[in-house]
């Protein structure tokens, strides 16, 4: 099974893994490979500059690099596949994790009850 996190389960998973569901830890131990989007990276940091989270980012990539996890670059393929999808969810952080999933493709891991309409791809845990 190949997963990409979203932002939040990204998150926890570095900073508050009790956050994570037991669904969601499942995923993570089963999975045979993790993929992190840049625009998580990009959205991390944004919102960690604004205030509205409270992490360090200085050593993320570090981080992330010492784990299992796998870096997704985003493509133009993948900014491409964003035209066709529906306007279930205005985030364009979502967005792209949306069609970078299913350019992959890959399933979704996220916490966003509203992705789920994108499709089986989605897993809300």
């Amino acid at each position: 099974m190949r997963l990409l996190l979203d932002t939040n389960i990204l998150i926890w998973s570095l900073s508050n893994p009790e956050k994570l569901s037991k669904e969601a830890k499942n995923y993570l131990t089963q999975a045979d490979l993790i993929f992190v989007s840049a625009i998580s990276l990009w959205e991390i940091h944004i919102k960690a500059k604004l205030g509205k989270i409270q992490m360090e980012t200085d050593n993320l990539i570090p981080s992330l690099q010492q784990s299992k996890i796998k870096e997704l670059p985003i493509t133009w393929e993948h900014t491409f596949a964003t035209r066709n999808l529906p306007l279930y969810h205005q985030d364009p952080f979502d967005r792209m994790l949306i069609a970078q999933a299913m350019s992959e493709p890959l399933i979704l891991l996220t916490h966003d009850q509203v992705l789920v309409q994108y499709g089986d791809l989605v897993k809300y845990v």
